[in-house]
C-alpha cells in the first residue's frame, strides 16, 4: 500500500478524465474511490488518500500521481521484514453480536512474504468485502495457512472470550508449526511466540490471516442470514433491527447470537418470550 496525506476532494476530479473510474464507497469515512487497472484508491474524509492493490502497479500509479496531483508527501505502508518461518494469527466477529468466532494463520518465509506483498496483502480493516474474498483464495493457494470456524452454539458453550481464543490461536500455530508465532494481541492474549498490538499492520503474515479470518466470518455470516431468512447485521451498534427480527420469526438466539453480550442479554430480559434455547 501507498499513503498520500492532505489531498482534497477537488484534487481528485481531473483523474476522472484521466481513466480513472469511479466506484461505491463502502464506509462513511470515504469521499469517494476511484478505480484504475488493478488499483484501487480510496480518499479519507482526514484527507488520506490510500493505493491499494499488487504493489508494482501501486508503485505505477503512484508514480503517475505525482503528474497530476499536489502532492507533499507519500509513504509506502511497510511491513517489518523478517528471516526464517513467520506464522501470523488473527481472528473476526470478536465484537459482532451476530456469529460466533473464527481464526486464521498464515505461514510464510521470505519468498513468500514477498509474493503476499504482490498481492496487495493488508490489514484487511483498510479492505472492503468485495476485496476480501477474491484475495482471501488468493492468500490459500499461496502460503500454508489454517482457519478454525466456530458457530454461535458453539462459542456459546465456551468459558469466556479470551480462554478461547487463546485456544483457537495456538491449535492454528501448531498446525501449521514450526515457526514463530506472532499474534494481533488482545486483553489476557498468552498465545503465540510474541503478541503485538495492530500487528495486522506490521507483519504480512498477521495482514494475511486477518483476511482469511475476515472472509470465513463473511462466509459464517451469509451461511447464518441463510438460515434465519434474512440478512443478519454486521457489528454490535445497529443490530436492533436485527435481535427483534429474530423474535417475529421465533428463531433460537444461542443459533444466532453471542448469549454473553450485553445488548442481546438485556434484550432477552425484555423480551421474556423470546425463544433462548
Amino acid at each position: 500500500m501507498v499513503v498520500f496525506e492532505n489531498i482534497l476532494l477537488h484534487d481528485l476530479t481531473l483523474l476522472k478524465k484521466k481513466s480513472y473510474k469511479e466506484i461505491p464507497i463502502c464506509s462513511l469515512y470515504e469521499d469517494i474511490r476511484l478505480q484504475k487497472e488493478n488499483v484501487t484508491l480510496i480518499l479519507y474524509k482526514s484527507g488520506k488518500l490510500l493505493l491499494q492493490g499488487p504493489l508494482a502497479d501501486v508503485h505505477h500509479i503512484a508514480k503517475e500521481l505525482s503528474l497530476y496531483l499536489p502532492i507533499p508527501k507519500n509513504k509506502e505502508i511497510k511491513f517489518h521484514t523478517e528471516s526464517g518461518w513467520i506464522i501470523g494469527s488473527d481472528e473476526s466477529l470478536k465484537g459482532d453480536t451476530f456469529g460466533g468466532i473464527t481464526v486464521a494463520a498464515v505461514k510464510a518465509d521470505p519468498i513468500i512474504r514477498k509474493q503476499l506483498l504482490e498481492l496487495g496483502v493488508a490489514d484487511s480493516k483498510t479492505l472492503d468485502d468485495r476485496e476480501i474474498i477474491p484475495l482471501a483464495q488468493k492468500i490459500k493457494h499461496l502460503a500454508p495457512c489454517e482457519i478454525i470456524d466456530i458457530l454461535p452454539e458453539e462459542y456459546n458453550k465456551s468459558h469466556g472470550i479470551t480462554a478461547l481464543l487463546n485456544k483457537l490461536h495456538t491449535q492454528c500455530a501448531q498446525y501449521l508449526k514450526p515457526g514463530t508465532h506472532i499474534v494481533d494481541k488482545y486483553p489476557g492474549c498468552t498465545a503465540g511466540s510474541i503478541q503485538i498490538e495492530k500487528a495486522e499492520s506490521k507483519y504480512v503474515e498477521v495482514a494475511a490471516a486477518s483476511i482469511l479470518a475476515r472472509a470465513a466470518a463473511l462466509s459464517q455470516l451469509n451461511h447464518l442470514s441463510s438460515l434465519a431468512g434474512f440478512p443478519l447485521p454486521k457489528g454490535s451498534t445497529h443490530v436492533l433491527g436485527g435481535l427483534q427480527e429474530l423474535k417475529k420469526r421465533n428463531l433460537n438466539f444461542n443459533q444466532f447470537t453471542k448469549m454473553d453480550f450485553k445488548n442481546v442479554s438485556e434484550f432477552l430480559k425484555k423480551n421474556s418470550g423470546t425463544s433462548r434455547k
